[in-house]
């Protein structure tokens, strides 16, 4: 933590400092890397802090990735891709809200509407409350069980049927050659005959 906390000082500080001084401490910092790089080659272990240090920069300043040396730019970028894979499920997360109607509630307002076809929404509701149910009117209206209608005419035997009294009209206005307008009307009737 106080590592983090040191850092954290430098990024503050650092833009106080000259642009000369701080190319002087990027370079001494990188050679103290290639120093320890030569004494440990083995891959050091970074802890939860150091990884988010390296996240957010990369968040920040997508260039820094060609100064990465400890580990793989790649590595930056999974660990990048990874905390925002954790961060939207933890964003969404259900933080309460209307209570959850139980499923006995559920199943007694199916077998209601399916026993009673003409009781709406409002007559299911009274009942319930009747018996001393208290859910809202709209969730009865989610619950209840969908009617199954038989399948309706379509359009092509809804104008056959009704051919006979079918008629159009449509008003247009025309300019002529003599630059006057004409109005005209169109009706159309059909005959009532296949």
């Amino acid at each position: 933590m106080i590592a983090f906390l040191s850092l954290l000082l430098h990024v503050v500080v650092s833009p106080f400092r000259t642009k000369a001084r701080l190319e002087a401490e990027i370079v001494l910092l990188r050679h103290q890397l290639n120093v320890l790089r030569r004494r440990v080659p083995s891959t050091p272990k970074l802890a939860v802090a150091d990884r988010l240090v390296f996240v957010w920069l990369y968040r920040l300043f997508p260039s820094v990735l060609n100064a990465v040396t400890i580990v793989q730019p790649e590595t930056v970028i999974r660990w990048h891709r990874t905390g925002f894979r954790l961060y939207w499920p933890w964003k969404s997360r259900s933080r309460g809200g209307r209570p959850k109607i139980p499923g006995e509630i559920r199943r007694l307002i199916q077998e209601m509407s399916l026993a009673n076809r003409l009781w709406g929404a409002p007559r299911i509701h009274g009942e319930l409350l009747k018996l001393g149910i208290e859910v809202a009117q709209s969730t009865v209206a989610k619950y209840m069980a969908r009617s199954r209608r038989g399948r309706s005419q379509t359009w092509k035997t809804f104008l056959h049927n009704h051919v006979a009294g079918t008629g159009a009209m449509d008003f247009l206005i025309v300019p002529t050659v003599g630059f006057r307008l004409l109005f005209v009307l169109v009706v159309l009737g059909t005959s009532g005959g296949d």
